[in-house]
This record gives structure tokens, C-alpha cells and sequence, in this order.
């Protein structure tokens, strides 16, 4: 953290923000330090604020290192091995819950491959740890999303879904594991369809939610006594966003209904909703984590990242700590229990970014670690945000990172589309597009139709669209580049990962002329046996989202044909460099292969990087890295960026 002023700087002085050093000279870092996994994953901060827990990596293994906030002292260290950290959360300042997962296959008979997750208590008054649920009976061992915390009589409690049986059926089932004495009791069975349940204030299960897939019925039960009663249900082909947590009462659950912007409360007493809330675009809730109550809601306008607290001091905190970091972007990553103390992660323009502490009572902020250890101010490019309209006239909007030291004009083009698809890209620091246009080349970034954030009409105007319109909105944007001067359309590569990766296929194949090459990194590219894997994965689920994004009734619609890339082989003139997992639970290895083996039968330049040991979200530093560094070789050789 070399251009940062100082470790501990009053928040009060900080009207112009912490300035950074002047940019380095030539020269990028490495692709190593892009490339590596994040120093810091995780981090989450006690409800006294006296303790940070942060979730550290070296690039394999992983530790989780508590140290007393506001200094560099250290608690203690916990060593994972190479499991991945997916959660981390307090329970109480004597407990830290952390959550991981790994690929497996629990059984050939009663589960799919999947990403199987566990979760760990850690007692700090003690030492000793234990895995949530290893004194329960007839559990599977996994458990479903992180732990809910509840503080109940001064006790600390962890609730969490797991599966059970009931005579030959799976269900899921909710639990309570009394922390301190590392106990778990079941609270009870769900229902075939239930999604799960939330706990209010007082760690009682207040309401129960279920989505039967077969008739697409959304209901919501509360408890009558000791029966649970339907409350609310809705008729949905395509799913129903659900309750997603309490609100801001801790009585009532808080529901987000599908293909609208914000939220809604039911009044469990009243059985009534209460008016919309929280219209910002890609709403999520805020939490407070003990009492589990609704705080705020943060969304994106336009690309500046916005926190509305529900209490005004909760506000004027933030406020006062948004000044604080002026011009730069903070999000929140954690509270104390009085509101007084934060945990926060900051980017500035020119520096990755960075974990700071932030005590209001004492006016004081201190820096924690930085995410990166080995990238200097410099190495961070510039991001533009863009707007303009495809060829049909649809409003479209996208971020362009431009190399340093580099004018604006006639760069080289990496075409860089999201996974999802129904999310969208964001302002920030995002590794892989800094890894690449610290090479020289010029990053973009699209959201184009059927990416969420931007109203109901435009994520619908993605529906039947993979492989068209998507497609072209993509292509349309190196028009528009070009048009301005700031690309050279003879100079353009894909390259994306996931539904990105897919988009890079049929880059190649679907919308020919574009691209010098294309790199897909765990993309789909033959639809109908993904589709019949997807259904055997996960039943009719699947079935109403390729209807819905694909325009496809079912593994046999040769509309699915008509936007598989590997169907289209002829068309492929541009070198594809094919890379995937071989622990991927998400899209099958085999999607890759197919692909492989069909470019080389037609004789089409093609190559292809198996990464032993991972999954789909590139978990491991080693392999993480050996993607980075397979993608700009074959990007450089293809399209040099000299």
C-alpha cells in the first residue's frame, strides 16, 4: 500500500480523499499479479467492531487471520488447506462461522457432481472448532447457503437448511446449532417444494417459503400455533423471486418479486403487503447481522453504487464516510452492532482495491490490506463509461478500460462479455479486464439485452435472443468504437467466460467477420445435451429458463440448433482457443470437448487448456492463472497488441 498517505488518518481531514502516488512508469506489472487469487477473499468485522476476520490466500491454500481492528495485532491464525471460503460471519465476538465449499460427488446414487458446501465454527474463548451439524442425525453433512445468526438470550445461534430424509424422500430441513455448546436441533422437515424458511429476531422460524415446479405455484406459509398455514401464493411460469430475508420490523418478511425493481413487506400478523420500497436498479437488501433485520438497500445510479439506510444516523454515517473517500468507490462489508464502527472496501481510479477500518465515535479510519498485494499504482487502467444504441435502435451501455500510457485511438480490442447472462457488469476494478489491457489492449465491457439493472423491458428484451441479438448487440458495439476511432475493427478478439465464453463461440460462428479470435473459458457450445443435462440436473427448472432465454421447449427443439456454435462449424474462420475446468459443476467439460473435436475434424485452427482441480469460478490461484496466461498468449499471437 505504498501510495496510501497513511495507515490511520482522521475521517474528518479527508475532504479531498487518499490521494494516490503519481503512476508509474513503463512497464506493466506482471500477469501474476493480476492473475493470482485475491489476497484478501472475505473479511467481516465483529459486533463489538474490536475484531476483523479476514480470509487470506496465497494463491492455493487459505488461512483465516483475526486481528483487533484499527491495529496490526494479530489474534489468531487459522489454517483451511485448499478448501474454498465462500462465507465469513460472527456469531457474537466469540465465534466465527466460516463457510466453504469443494467439488464432489456425495453418491453415484442419490446426487448429482456438485459444489457441496460445509460450514465451521471456530469458538475464540475456547479454540476449538467443529462443523455445524456433525452431531446430527440422518443429515447429508452438507448445508444450503451460509448460516443465519441470531443472538438469543445472550447466546450465540446458528440456523442453517440442510438435507434430510423422510422415508425414501429427501427434504430440506431447517436447524439450530447452540454454539456455545456446539449442539444442533432440528426445527423441522420441510415440505417437497419448500425453498426455505426465515428466522425472525427472537431465532423463531417466522415464515416458510415453496415454488412447486411443476405448475409453476409460489406460496408462502406462517405458523398458526404449531401449523404451518399458506399465507400468500402466486401462479408463476417462471419462478417467483420470494422472500428473500426479514424486514425492517423483524416481525415481517421481506419479498422481491420477479421483474420488479425493489421490495415489498408481509405483515405476518396482518397477512397484508405493505407498498414498494427501494426502487434503485439492481436492488439487494442490507442486513443487519445479528437481529437479521432489514437496514437499507443498495443498488446501482448509473454507475456510482448507492446505500439508502432506512435510519437516518445510519445514513449520515455513511455519508460522512463516502466524504471521507471522495472520489473514490466504497462498498460496505461490514457493521458493528452499533452502527459506529464499519468495515469497507475502497477503489480508487488508480490503485486496486483495499479493506479499510472506520470508526466514527473516534473520527478514525486505518487500512487493513490491500486485495492485491502486488499491483502498484499504475498498474490499474482507466474505465470509461459507455453509452449508445445498437443497430436497431436499443439503448445499450458498457465500460471500456483503456492500457496506460496509450492514446485513445486505433487500439487493439478485446471483447469481454459477461457471464449470466441475466446479470450485467459494473464499475470497478475487475482483474481479468485489467489483466488484459495492462497487455495494450483496449477492454469492453457490454451489457447487452437480457442483463439485469437496467428495468423489466430491457432483461426481457433478452428473452429468445442467445446467439441473436445478444450477439449482435456485442458486435454493434465494435461498430461504435470504431465509428469514434478509438479501435481498430481489423483488431479484435473475444473473449469471455461462461454465458461470456458461449458469446465468444458464437462470436467465431454466428456472427462471422468480427474477430481475429476468440477465447472461451467454460462456455457452452452445443445446446441440446446441455440442456438434457441441465434437465437431469435440475428438473423443469431448467426447462423454463432455456424457454424463456433460448426460445427452446426441450432437448429436441431445433431452435437450439440454430444457435449452437458447434453447429455451425463452417462458418468459424478466426483460431479458438477452448479452456475449461475439469471440476465444473455449472457447464459440463464435455461442452468444450465437443467443440474441440468438431473444429478439428473440419480442419479450423483450434486449441484447448484442461485445468486440472477446477471448478467453475477459476477457485484456484494455479490453474486461475495458467487460464490468464493461455489467454493472452494466444490473443497475443493472434492479434498482437504492437
Amino acid at each position: 500500500m505504498t501510495s496510501r498517505l497513511a495507515s490511520l488518518v482522521r475521517l474528518l481531514a479527508l475532504a479531498g480523499g487518499l490521494a494516490g502516488a503519481a503512476l508509474a512508469g513503463a512497464g506493466a506489472a506482471p500477469l501474476e499479479a493480476y492473475g493470482r487469487l485475491p489476497s484478501i477473499e472475505q473479511a467481516a468485522l465483529s459486533p463489538s467492531g474490536g475484531l476483523i476476520a479476514i480470509a487470506q490466500t496465497d494463491g492455493e491454500k487459505r488461512t483465516v487471520t483475526i486481528v483487533r481492528a484499527g491495529s496490526d495485532e494479530l489474534v489468531v491464525r487459522l489454517r483451511a488447506g485448499d478448501s474454498k471460503i465462500r462465507g465469513l460471519a460472527w456469531a457474537g465476538d466469540n465465534h466465527v462461522l466460516i463457510t466453504a465449499s469443494r467439488t464432489a460427488e456425495l453418491t453415484d446414487v442419490i446426487a448429482p457432481r456438485a459444489e457441496w458446501y460445509t460450514a465451521l465454527d471456530y469458538n475464540l474463548k475456547t479454540g476449538a472448532s467443529h462443523t455445524l451439524l456433525e452431531d446430527a442425525k440422518g443429515v447429508l453433512g452438507a448445508v444450503y447457503g451460509e448460516p443465519d445468526v441470531r443472538i438469543v438470550g445472550g447466546k450465540p445461534y446458528a440456523f442453517v437448511e440442510a438435507s434430510t430424509f423422510v422415508g425414501e424422500e429427501g427434504r430440506l430441513s431447517l436447524f439450530r446449532i447452540d454454539l456455545d455448546a456446539a449442539q444442533s436441533k432440528q426445527l423441522g422437515d420441510g415440505w417437497p417444494n419448500t425453498e426455505g424458511w426465515v428466522i425472525d429476531s427472537a431465532g423463531q422460524p417466522l415464515a416458510e417459503s415453496e415454488y412447486a415446479e411443476q405448475g409453476g405455484h409460489w406460496a408462502l406459509k406462517v405458523l398458526h400455533g404449531a401449523d404451518w398455514r399458506q399465507a400468500a401464493s402466486v401462479d408463476t411460469k417462471y419462478g417467483f423471486g420470494g422472500f428473500v430475508g426479514l424486514g425492517r420490523d423483524g416481525k415481517s418478511v421481506l419479498e422481491s418479486e420477479e421483474g420488479q425493481t425493489g421490495f415489498r413487506e408481509f405483515d405476518v400478523e396482518a397477512q397484508t403487503w405493505g407498498q414498494p420500497f427501494g426502487g434503485v436498479a439492481n436492488a439487494a437488501p442490507l442486513f443487519d447481522h445479528m437481529t437479521g433485520r432489514a437496514i437499507g438497500v443498495y443498488g446501482l445510479d448509473g454507475d456510482d453504487g448507492r446505500y439508502q439506510f432506512f435510519s437516518a444516523q445510519d445514513q449520515a454515517a455513511w455519508d460522512a464516510t463516502l466524504r471521507a473517500f471522495k472520489g473514490q468507490t466504497v462498498s460496505l462489508l461490514g457493521l458493528s452492532a452499533d452502527h459506529r464502527k464499519l468495515l469497507v472496501q475502497v477503489e480508487s481510479p488508480t490503485e486496486a482495491p483495499a479493506i479499510a477500518f472506520i470508526d466514527l465515535d473516534a473520527n478514525k479510519a486505518s487500512y487493513v490490506a490491500t486485495v492485491y498485494d502486488d499491483l502498484k499504482p499504475g498498474d490499474v487502467a482507466p474505465v470509461r463509461s459507455l453509452a449508445f444504441k445498437a443497430a436497431d435502435g436499443t439503448p445499450l451501455t458498457g465500460y471500456l478500460t483503456l492500457p496506460n500510457e496509450r492514446p485513445a485511438k486505433a487500439l487493439p480490442l478485446i471483447v469481454f462479455p459477461h457471464g449470466g447472462p441475466a446479470t450485467r457488469d459494473e464499475p470497478g476494478f475487475d482483474w481479468w479486464a485489467q489483466a488484459m489491457a495492462s497487455r495494450g489492449y483496449a477492454v469492453l465491457q457490454v451489457n447487452y439485452r437480457g442483463s439485469t439493472g437496467f428495468g423489466a423491458a430491457f432483461r426481457e428484451g433478452g428473452y429468445g435472443q442467445w446467439g441473436r441479438k445478444m450477439q449482435t448487440d456485442l458486435s454493434d458495439s465494435v461498430r461504435y468504437l470504431a465509428a469514434e476511432g478509438t479501435i481498430d475493427p481489423k483488431r479484435v478478439c473475444i473473449v469471455g467466460g461462461s454465458y461470456g465464453g458461449y458469446a465468444a463461440l458464437a462470436g467465431a460462428t454466428l456472427d462471422p467477420g468480427v474477430y481475429r479470435c476468440a477465447v472461451s473459458v467454460a462456455g457452452i457450445s452445443d445446446l441440446r445435451p446441455f440442456v438434457a443435462w441441465s434437465l437431469r440436473q435440475n428438473d423443469v427448472s431448467a426447462q423454463r429458463y432455456f424457454d424463456r432465454f433460448v426460445g427452446a421447449k426441450g432437448p429436441n427443439d431445433p431452435r437450439l440448433d440454430e444457435v449452437s456454435p458447434a453447429d455451425h462449424i463452417g462458418a468459424a474462420t478466426p483460431p479458438i482457443l477452448l479452456i475449461h475446468g475439469k471440476d465444473d459443476t455449472v457447464v459440463p467439460f464435455e461442452q468444450s470437448q465437443i467443440m474441440a473435436d468438431a473444429l478439428k475434424r473440419a480442419g479450423k485452427p483450434v486449441e484447448m487448456v484442461v485445468l486440472r482441480r477446477e471448478d467453475h469460478w477459476l477457485s484456484h490461484g494455479e490453474t486461475r492463472l495458467q487460464m490468464l496466461q493461455a489467454t493472452m498468449d494466444f490473443v497475443e499471437k493472434n492479434n498482437p497488441a504492437q
